[in-house]
């Protein structure tokens, strides 16, 4: 199958969800500077949020950039991947309401790691699906940028019944390791 439509409206649903997230943010309560100074962590939540969706669409266009086709399964993980996308706006407007409480931390980490495992699913479908001599097969070898994440999410989800406040930090360092570009897949194409 032609990877086109899968592109499309993974696109489409990612404009959809940065979209939902500015719209759940909360309008300052009066004109003054404290009351926007009071509504600081629901955007630096936003921000977190937004560059993390963001970070999964650029890293999903260079990926489906070295992609020939698609079959059922990838269509399918890639679903998957839009299912926990899809919900960053819900746990980003939870955590941000009660970002210093451990379930609505706990539960924005939940979906940052089964994002990230749905993310690495996917990838690892689609080196199967396009074979091991692949641009994908030797761009995505070791993964050591998505291994630290998922461990940082795992971490940040049991400090959070401590101090969630060193979750956050967990959160927001994992999100600056994935700023620099993955360039590994631009690598491998380059070579081919």
């Amino acid at each position: 199958m032609h990877k086109g439509r899968l592109e499309a409206f993974s696109d489409g649903v990612i404009a959809i969800i940065i979209t939902i997230m500015v719209l759940e943010l909360k309008r300052p309560a009066d004109v003054s500077l404290g009351a926007l100074i009071a509504i600081g962590p629901h955007i630096l939540i936003y921000a977190l949020s937004f560059l993390y969706v963001g970070i999964y669409w650029n890293n999903h266009h260079h990926m489906f950039q070295a992609v020939k086709s698609v079959n059922g399964a990838v269509l399918w993980a890639n679903l998957h991947l839009l299912f926990w996308l899809s919900l960053v706006p819900f746990t980003s407007a939870w955590m941000g309401e009660h970002y210093d409480q451990a379930w609505p931390v706990v539960a924005y980490g939940a979906d940052l790691l089964l994002t990230g495992a749905a993310y690495l699913i996917l990838a690892r479908l689609l080196v199967l699906h396009e074979g091991p001599a692949s641009v994908l097969a030797r761009a995505f070898g070791y993964d050591l940028k998505t291994i630290v994440s998922l461990v940082a999410y795992l971490t940040a989800i049991v400090a959070a019944f401590f101090v969630p406040y060193i979750s956050l930090a967990l959160y927001a360092t994992a999100a600056l390791i994935w700023l620099v570009p993955d360039r590994r897949v631009e690598r491998a194409m380059a070579q081919s």
